[in-house]
This record gives C-alpha cells, sequence and structure tokens, in this order.
C-alpha cells in the first residue's frame, strides 16, 4: 500500500508541475487526489467467461485553478423568445439572400474579376472570386441561421437580430452585410455596398 501511495504521491506531483497548480495548495491538492486514486486492488481473472466493466478515467474540473472569465468571449446567450417562427425565417432569409444574389449580380457586371461566377440553387448561394476564394452562403432552418463560408474570415453563423433588424454572428456582434462590404472591399481593392 505504501508503495502505491508513493508512486501516486509521484505521478501527481509530475503532473502538478506540468499543469501548473498553485503551490501553496498543491499538498492538499495531492492528498485529496491520492485518496481518490487509491483504492482496495482487486484480482482479475483473464480465463473467467465474466468480464469485469472496462477501466475508466474520470476528470474533475478543478475549483484551484483560476480562470478569468473576461479573457475570452464566448458566444452572446440565445434568446429563446427572440427566435424567429419557421415561415419568417424563410421569408427574411430568402429576401436576404436574393437581394444579395442581385447586388453581387450588378456589381459582377462593373468590375473586372477573373472566374467571378455568382450560382444559386438548393437555397445554397455561391459567389466564385476565381483565385480570391469562393463564397457561399446558404439557410439553416433547424437553427433558424444564415450560414456564410469565406475565403477571408472562414466560417460564421448569422441569427436575425430584431433590433437590429439585421442577421449578426452572436459571437462577435457583426453583421452580415458589413462583413461581406469589408471583406470584398478587401479583396476588389474598392468599396462595395450591399446593405
Amino acid at each position: 500500500m505504501a508503495s502505491k501511495l508513493q508512486l501516486c504521491v509521484r505521478r501527481l506531483s509530475t503532473l502538478r508541475k506540468h499543469c501548473c497548480f498553485p503551490s501553496s495548495s498543491s499538498s492538499s491538492f495531492l492528498v485529496r487526489s491520492c485518496s481518490l486514486l487509491i483504492q482496495p486492488s482487486r484480482t482479475i481473472n483473464h480465463h473467467s467467461s465474466i468480464h469485469s466493466p472496462p477501466l475508466s478515467r474520470t476528470f474533475y474540473s478543478s475549483p484551484l485553478l483560476n480562470i478569468n472569465s473576461t479573457d475570452t468571449e464566448g458566444p452572446a446567450a440565445i434568446d429563446y423568445h427572440s427566435l424567429l417562427q419557421e415561415d419568417e425565417f424563410h421569408s427574411l432569409a430568402d429576401s436576404t439572400i436574393h437581394d444579395l444574389q442581385e447586388k453581387l449580380e450588378e456589381y459582377g457586371d462593373t468590375v473586372q474579376i477573373d472566374g467571378f461566377d455568382i450560382d444559386y440553387g438548393n437555397e445554397v448561394l455561391t459567389l466564385k472570386l476565381g483565385d480570391l476564394g469562393t463564397y457561399v452562403l446558404n439557410k439553416q432552418s433547424p437553427n433558424r441561421q444564415l450560414w456564410l463560408s469565406s475565403p477571408v474570415s472562414g466560417p460564421s453563423r448569422f441569427d436575425w437580430d430584431r433590433n437590429a433588424q439585421a442577421w449578426v454572428y452572436r459571437r462577435t456582434k457583426a453583421n452580415l452585410l458589413k462583413v461581406l462590404e469589408s471583406e470584398m472591399g478587401q479583396l476588389f481593392g474598392e468599396p462595395i455596398k450591399l446593405a
């Protein structure tokens, strides 16, 4: 039993060094952890037809770690009262996608970009910009969202914001049309107005 305790203490001591546990509480942490890990051993008969359940590891979050929640910004909370009804979602999403398609087609007629092509089918708007990349905007009905795949900023999910009357990415509060205007302005080297 003593050798098991020593082995446990050595392993936890190594773990403490690598995981940066505060040194002031390390001894109490080691004692608590050892008491949880050391259990009476049991004999396992490998030839038995009855198998014991596989051993598993359980990880616990430790209150010893001080994580400052202001360092990382997560997505804003979902206000489920503001979620769109399905018919309202389709109306707003279709309107947005069709308006974007029209404006981008008009814009495509005025600029000279090799590989510029717009396609809309199966509720997916695809804007190909040759070597500059491809934008894909599609509806996600179950989530009531518009999903954007951008060659500049990657994937984003936009929810309808009733107050702003716009599609907004909850994580960054970015407006869909403003994101597209900014990114395409950078890619094309001249401003574009989509709103």
